[in-house]
């Protein structure tokens, strides 16, 4: 199992769980410190279940026992007692009376316990190899859509800066006449948080009919969009209250983005050098203080 916080993963799984094992779920994210003192027997019994159900749960989210799960949650609540942020725990609830230093010990927190999640999870040889493929390709695609399609847009935004040939798609039309054009001298890269986002799903399914390579960044493992690329690379999220799904993982997804931002311009160092000498100039030339001084 991937070292990241298993509220998370449970948060991740839950959509797909059915009506005994959700429940399960949903008890353990009320109150994970409580169920740490809980058999499965007991917890079978708190979520009008059984044993047997909660053991089918664990296993469900990737667990091999209860008594894996029960380790996972006090590892979890010992990471965040041990936080830098201080050596009392910051939950991810927000009130209406907290304070603005709250709110932003809280969103700092969880963004920087995502980002360090991330780290630990991820997968270095696909990094490189993503990274290879990048660095080699003719053309790249990127496909998001919502929240995701933002991050395709900064994607395309730090590629085209080092001489990569890059478009960023957030509309599905637009992106499947893109991907049915792609060959296996081609890249597409698709972000969803879920993995199961349909409009960014089509045109990288299709990108991969047409043989280009295919790397997916996402919070899910086992989501059709993990399932259907060359390349997975495995984001995290810590969600706060207002900042759930992929505003939670927005700052992790951007993290894996700028490794490979870094790794290309490394790999292809020449390419980079000269595409950022060509371009150094242009934002100096726009600021207000030049202008006025011509």
């Amino acid at each position: 199992m991937p070292t990241t916080d298993v509220t998370t993963l449970i948060r991740t799984e839950l959509p797909r769980l059915a009506g005994s094992l959700r429940k399960v779920g949903e008890l353990i994210l009320e109150d994970p410190a409580a169920v740490t003192h809980c058999s499965a027997a007991e917890l079978g019994r708190r979520t009008g279940t059984s044993q047997a159900t909660v053991t089918r749960f664990c296993r469900a989210i990737g667990l091999d026992s209860y008594q894996h799960l029960l380790i996972e949650l006090a590892q979890e609540r010992g990471r965040g007692e041990v936080s830098d942020w201080g050596s009392a725990e910051i939950g991810p609830d927000i009130s209406p009376d907290d304070s603005l230093e709250r709110v932003v010990q809280v969103v700092g927190s969880a963004d920087l316990r995502a980002i360090q999640q991330t780290i630990d999870r991820i997968d270095l040889d696909a990094l490189e190899r993503a990274a290879q493929a990048l660095a080699k390709a003719r053309r790249i695609d990127v496909y998001g859509v919502g929240g995701s399609g933002a991050v395709a847009q900064e994607t395309e935004t730090r590629l085209f800066r080092i001489g990569c040939q890059v478009r960023g798609w957030n509309e599905v039309h637009g992106a499947a006449t893109s991907a049915a054009l792609l060959t296996p001298a081609d890249v597409a890269i698709g972000i969803s948080h879920s993995g199961s986002t349909r409009e960014t799903l089509e045109p990288f399914e299709m990108a991969k009919e047409r043989g280009a390579t295919t790397i997916a960044i996402t919070t899910d493992p086992r989501s059709p969009l993990a399932k259907a690329a060359d390349i997975r690379l495995i984001s995290a999220t810590s969600e706060t209250s207002f900042r759930t799904g992929s505003i939670g993982g927005r700052h992790s997804v951007l993290m894996i983005v700028d490794c490979l931002y870094v790794r290309v311009g490394q790999v292809g160092y020449q390419r980079a050098s000269a595409s950022l000498a060509l371009t150094d100039h242009i934002t100096p030339q726009h600021s207000v203080k030049n202008r006025r001084a011509r």
